[in-house]
């Protein structure tokens, strides 16, 4: 297996730690089972120890997807604690029910981390990693270790650190560049100095998980593979803490395209990145920049002439991969207002979605919507169709209706109609500088939780005057002050992303800015309850506190 790089996804436990990208139970269930539909090695389901709600979601991971009836395939199912016997025991309840259960436990061992964060000597360090790695052993047989900020610490003591690891009961070894901060020369050297001086160290497998804070996430990862790490800690789209983690697209990528020369593989089906992107993207609200490696909306794009003059000719000039291997459909899918259920259902399971009958009968109508408006349907009008229809957060608000009035003569403005969680409407007009904005103001006097717009992205889906247009948008609110310790403390703001898709872009919108709300709403304990009286029209526009000038004008 020496020539075999297991991949260890932590999108759902270092990914979901980038501001924002909070998901909700269900979107984690559905991201995790594209993960091991995609053949991820391990699946890092989260941190028990963080939150009860954490806890459910990595054991319901166990439980559905980690589980010998979910795939005789199933990935390990691995949840982080910290070096303290509660953490532990906590990843212990979530993962347990998995065929494949891990503990992965860290402590840092870099002489900053120990002196201002642990305030404890390498003594202290080295007896702490002994005692809880042995506890961890003791409840779960595959156990990780990982040596916090591993790139900035003493060699010597790292090897003494990973001794004892081993001989307590460790069988990975992760090595984390826990700040981005090292080079892949330097990288490289650190793996091979710990395989060449660690005893015991054959017994395990070397793990690498590194940061992107100055860009070298992917050369350090595959630095530390080419030393002899033989696995990856990465995430879909390279999201992450700070500038993010290394990108699972671009390792998995990197070693099949360049596997004459690193002789190295995984177990990864490339064809379901691209899916895996965009769902990720959707779910977290973090758009994946055009000019991204692999799954970037300009990965395979040619504008150049000279370009395309060599694409025309031969398209390995310009393409070291071909767009299908990731996943990226070049074909047109002729389905119009005339084709029926079962051509759209074929298709859908061609795609890789796996629709159950309510999802399918949902879709089924939205297509219809769709097929009306426009002449052929696309691979990726359906794809974003599902995006906005079946994986929306929870529901507790519904655009019913929208209408805007704008231009150059008067003023932009917006009348919406929600539905309410309890079936009651709530009509409201606004106006803003431009029809978006009036929109946005619209639901804020009908919802009003006082958040904040802090991302507006649009972009067509397909090409064409009918093109769907696609809207991401990020929104930020603080909780209410609440109690904690007999005093009182504000909840830091917290950040929740929207997707929307129609080809109607102001309803894209609308509903983008309404699946954020609905993220936010659904993700506090408070409720919310409109203000407006059911079906009264406000022929004075209310104002909302909303700082929006500027935005979609």
């Amino acid at each position: 297996m020496d020539n075999i790089v297991r991949i260890f996804d932590t999108t759902l436990r270092d990914g979901e730690q980038s501001p924002g990208a909070t998901m909700t139970t269900p979107e984690k269930l559905e991201v995790a089972r594209i993960l091991a539909r995609m053949g991820v090695d391990v699946l890092e389901a989260g941190f028990p120890a963080a939150s009860p709600d954490d806890l459910e979601a990595v054991r319901r991971i166990a439980q559905e997807i980690g589980s010998s009836s979910a795939d005789k395939n199933c990935p390990i199912i691995c949840g982080l604690a910290r070096a303290v016997q509660r953490d532990i025991d906590k990843a212990w309840e979530a993962v347990q029910d998995a065929a494949h259960p891990r503990i992965h436990t860290f402590l840092a061992t870099s002489d900053i981390h120990m002196k201002y964060k642990l305030k404890m000597e390498r003594s202290e360090v080295l007896g702490r990693v002994a005692d809880m790695v042995s506890y961890a052993r003791s409840l779960c047989s595959d156990i990780e270790f990982s040596p916090e900020d591993a790139g900035r610490s003493d060699p010597e003591f790292l090897y003494q650190v990973l001794d004892v690891a081993i001989r307590a009961g460790a069988t990975t070894l992760n090595i984390p560049d826990t700040v981005g901060y090292t080079l892949p020369d330097e990288f490289g050297a650190l793996i091979k100095g710990i395989i060449e001086h660690t005893p015991g160290i054959d017994r395990c497998i070397v793990s690498v998980h590194c940061h992107n804070d100055l860009g070298l996430a992917t050369a350090n990862t595959l630095a530390g593979i080419r030393a002899g790490a033989r696995q990856a800690e990465v995430t879909i789209n390279g999201i992450g803490e700070r500038a993010g983690n290394t990108a699972l697209e671009e390792v998995v990528m990197a070693l099949q395209t360049r596997r004459q020369i690193l002789g190295l593989s995984t177990h990864i089906d490339t064809t379901q990145i691209t899916r895996a992107s965009k769902l990720v993207s959707n779910y977290t609200g973090i758009s994946v920049q055009p000019n991204k490696a692999i799954v970037g909306a300009n990965a395979f794009a040619h504008e150049s002439g000279i370009h395309q003059d060599g694409m025309l000719k031969n398209e390995q000039t310009y393409e070291i991969m071909r767009p299908e291997t990731v996943g990226v459909s070049q074909t047109s899918l002729v389905l119009g207002k005339h084709s029926g259920r079962h051509a759209l259902k074929d298709r859908m399971i061609s795609l890789g979605y796996a629709l159950d009958e309510e999802a399918m009968n949902k879709l089924f109508e939205r297509f219809k919507l769709l097929a009306d408006k426009k002449k052929n349907v696309t691979d990726a009008d359906l794809e974003a169709l599902v995006s906005d229809e079946i994986y929306q957060p929870a529901i507790v608000y519904t655009l019913d209706g929208l209408q805007v009035a704008c231009g150059t003569m008067g003023l932009p403005t917006a009348t919406v109609r929600l539905i309410g969680p309890n079936g009651e409407k709530y009509v409201k007009a606004a106006i803003g500088t431009g029809p978006v904005d009036a929109a946005f103001k619209a639901i804020d006097c009908i919802i009003q939780t006082n958040s904040i717009l802090r991302e507006f992205i649009i972009h067509a889906i397909t090409e064409g005057i009918d093109a769907q247009g696609e809207v991401s948008v990020r929104i930020e609110k603080s909780d209410l002050p609440i109690k904690l310790n007999a005093q009182t403390e504000s909840v830091p703001l917290r950040s929740f992303g929207g997707y929307g898709a129609d080809t109607d872009i102001i309803v894209a919108s609308a509903k983008a800015y309404l699946s954020a709300i609905n993220k936010m709403l659904t993700a506090n304990e408070s409720s919310f309850s409109p203000t407006a009286n059911q079906e009264q029209v406000f022929s004075q526009p209310i104002q909302s506190q909303k700082d929006l000038t500027g935005i979609a004008k």
